[in-house]
């Protein structure tokens, strides 16, 4: 392990890339954590702790004498949180409710049509806001599909008010992967 306390080009690149997959680990696991899933997050902070202590040692071994091991270090944290969070949307763990207000009728079978062929579940809603009746739409369904239904409601009804929230516990109902 003398490697990980000189001073070589080797040294800098495994603090960088060692702390950028620690962030990440770190916001998957606090991403896992959120939506209830304890066993997966206890895994992944075992991985987490394993680098954190790695890298952070390699740092403070020194750095008295070596800013630059800090400045890779503090980059590498933020890159890996920009990472972190970028993969996180990309996976889209979990479930989302997706709500729609739709004031212009005309649309409304049309657009239930067309998110029930998509294989959506729709509850419609009676509501009322400033300018009259309406109607709100609630859509369960997994994160990942979201940008999907959002771009078919904008097709259809591109004056809808569409607001999407996550759910951590969804019992019964519909959804399709």
């Amino acid at each position: 392990m003398d490697f990980l306390t000189g001073d070589s080009i080797g040294l800098y690149f495994v603090i960088f890339f060692g702390k950028i997959a620690e962030v990440t680990v770190a916001t998957l696991r606090i991403v896992l954590i959120n939506r209830g899933e304890r066993t997966k997050a206890a895994f992944i902070a075992f991985v987490e702790i394993l680098l954190w202590i790695t890298i952070t040692g390699t740092v403070l071994a020194g750095f008295q004498s070596n800013f630059l091991k800090i400045i890779v270090f503090a980059f590498a944290f933020a890159l890996g949180n920009w990472i972190g969070s970028w993969l996180e949307n990309t996976i889209a763990l979990g479930l989302s409710t997706i709500q729609l207000i739709i004031n212009d009728f005309s649309i409304l079978q049309h657009l239930l049509d067309e998110l029930r062929a998509n294989n959506v579940a729709v509850t419609v809603l009676d509501g009322e806001g400033r300018n009259g009746s309406n109607k709100v739409l609630l859509i369960h369904l997994r994160r990942k599909r979201i940008t999907q239904i959002v771009r078919l409601v904008n097709k259809i009804a591109p004056y809808s008010m569409i607001t999407a929230s996550d759910v951590k516990v969804l019992h019964g109902g519909f959804i399709k992967k």
